[in-house]
């Protein structure tokens, strides 16, 4: 039988190495969000920031303040929530994405597709990051793809329709040994991926509790359309 990683069709069905999940402790004296679908809600109160108005309430309440966001219903998509990431971005300190399924927190940079770009612009070695695909995670760098089992597919092809946090993990860990000096790393979704798995995906930039790989994470969300005026309904077009 083939090795697991090298690639061969029954890779595909096979389950991933389990991972155990890292990240850094729940943090205090936070204000805690629960997004689901395109609405946020902080204690009784809701918002749809998709709306002027309660985009302009809640910038009210998360200024200046550290947030913590956790998901209420796994079905939420990243491209549901790009307001209410737009106005975290702009107005909280600092934002925290907690994982699904540990007491575990990962602070995140917030950038928007224009921020993304000019990131990518900056003058600096590595600018690694993980694209994350609905097939696996392809991890590129300034110089290029690193190529996976397929040479078409990602570098991490998914494994019996689940993430491979582990293979990920050792990967990013074979980038930061080629590129020593780089501090950041950014995890660049499809926009229709589930905010839980983006979450369980940054557990991958973590080698131990309190050990990340990267000083600083960033997290890529399509750029929001102009917030709409009026009191319509969060499900309203």
């Amino acid at each position: 039988m083939a090795p697991r990683d090298e690639g061969t069709r029954a890779d595909a069905v096979t389950e991933p190495v389990s991972a155990p999940t890292y990240g850094e402790p729940l943090p205090e004296d936070v204000l805690r969000l629960e997004l689901s679908g395109d609405a946020v809600r902080l204690g009784s109160e809701s918002f749809a920031p998709a709306h002027a108005q309660d985009a302009a309430r809640l910038a009210e309440r998360v200024r200046g303040r550290d947030v913590l966001i956790g998901v209420g219903d796994a079905d939420t998509f990243l491209a549901q929530v790009s307001e209410g990431l737009a106005v975290l971005r702009a107005q909280a300190t600092s934002v925290w994405l907690q994982h699904p399924d540990a007491p575990v927190a990962y602070r995140v940079v917030l950038r928007d597709e224009e921020g993304f770009r000019a990131w990518l612009e900056e003058v600096a070695p590595g600018k690694l990051r993980i694209i994350q695909r609905a097939d696996g995670f392809e991890l590129t760098t300034s110089v290029g793809k690193l190529p996976g089992p397929d040479r078409n597919g990602p570098t991490v092809p998914v494994r019996g329709g689940r993430q491979d946090i582990a293979t990920l993990r050792r990967e990013l860990s074979r980038l930061k040994g080629r590129f020593t000096t780089s501090e950041d790393i950014c995890l660049v979704p499809s926009f229709g991926t589930e905010l839980v798995h983006v979450a369980r995906a940054l557990g991958g930039t973590y080698v131990a509790p309190r050990e990340p790989l990267f000083d600083t994470l960033c997290l890529v969300y399509p750029s929001p359309r102009p917030a709409a005026s009026g009191t319509q309904d969060a499900g309203s077009p």
